[in-house]
């Protein structure tokens, strides 16, 4: 990830293309809804990126803690915007599905900002440990440490497989670590700590206590009234039906700078795999490349579309960097 002008829109032409073929219909409405936001912010930015980012400096020392919410959903420029949200679509299409609308959103709400009070954390560490003030003035934006926590929660939902990280397949466990060292060696710009804050936040809801909290808050407010579906309950995987209560949801640095189950309207009757192979087999179709059902995927081709999107947000980080 690099300093780049706004000279074309051609990221925002890629990401309308990738959205044809995926379909609207197949985009869950938390996820369209987040995308939506996030293509909004940076065609009309509620600050500018000098104003957005999020820095220990900025955010602790000046006290500007507006910053935790604005620099997950602003971009340096529209190839930044269009990798994160090609990723961040099939990465919402599988999770939201399974955890369901209301409980992602939830998610996506509390992986935003937690994302940003680690990567803080981490900043103000790195210059206590150094005495290197710089780490404080690193200032970060991008939506690229919440997909790290999202990539941490898919791969702990589908363990035993693998993603192909630059051609190569890597265990699904092992991913995120894999991603975050080679992406901080072949593209020295990227915030390594907004990334590792990423995954650290993961690690949180999988293997520690952070999905215990959400469930314990989630289900205070239900008692108190303040949700807008009262008696929803929770389960492990997020917002799960209703109970008869009987009362009738890294960007650059500026150094550098730099449901329950869904209604047959909406699924069309067909299972989450299925939709989700319907709208990869489509996307494949269109370019003539058919895919068989049940095949493996030749080594380093037909891939998935989520993963064609990280191989493609690869390949442009070592482009920028050359």
């Amino acid at each position: 990830m690099r300093n780049r002008q706004r000279t074309s829109q051609l990221g925002l032409l890629f990401l309308a293309s990738q959205l044809y073929q995926v379909g609207l219909d197949n985009i869950p409405p938390v996820t369209l809804g987040v995308l939506a936001l996030n293509v909004y912010l940076y065609l009309f930015p509620a600050a500018p990126l000098m104003k957005a980012c999020v820095s220990v400096q900025q955010a602790y020392w000046l006290q500007d803690w507006r910053r935790l919410l604005l620099s997950p959903l602003h971009h340096v420029d529209d190839l930044h915007l269009y990798f994160n949200m090609a990723s961040f679509v099939w990465k919402g299409i599988k999770l939201e599905r399974r955890l369901g609308g209301a409980w992602f959103l939830y998610l996506l709400s509390v992986f935003s900002l937690l994302t940003g009070i680690v990567y803080l954390v981490l900043e103000a560490l790195l210059t206590e440990l150094t005495q290197d003030q710089s780490y404080s003035m690193s200032c970060a934006v991008g939506f690229s440490g919440v997909l790290f926590a999202l990539k941490v929660l898919s791969n702990y939902y589908h363990p035993g497989g693998v993603t192909y990280v630059m051609g190569f397949p890597v265990p699904n466990r092992y991913a995120s670590w894999v991603e975050l060292v080679l992406i901080h060696i072949t593209s020295p710009g990227t915030s390594f700590i907004g990334h590792l804050a990423g995954i650290l936040v993961g690690l949180l809801y999988t293997s520690g206590p952070l999905k215990t909290i959400m469930k314990k808050c989630g289900e205070f407010v239900s008692s108190n009234g303040y949700n807008s579906r009262p008696g929803v309950y929770y389960s492990s995987s997020g917002s799960t039906g209703y109970r008869d209560t009987g009362g009738g949801y890294s960007g650059y640095h500026q150094n550098s700078y730099y449901t329950p189950a869904h209604t047959a309207s909406y699924t069309g009757g067909l299972t989450e795999e299925e939709q989700l192979e319907m709208a990869i087999q489509n996307s494949l179709n269109d370019r003539g490349q058919p895919i068989q059902r049940g095949a493996a995927p030749p080594y380093g081709f037909h891939l998935t579309e989520e993963q064609r999107a990280e191989e493609m947000r690869w390949r442009r980080l070592r482009r920028f960097d050359r």
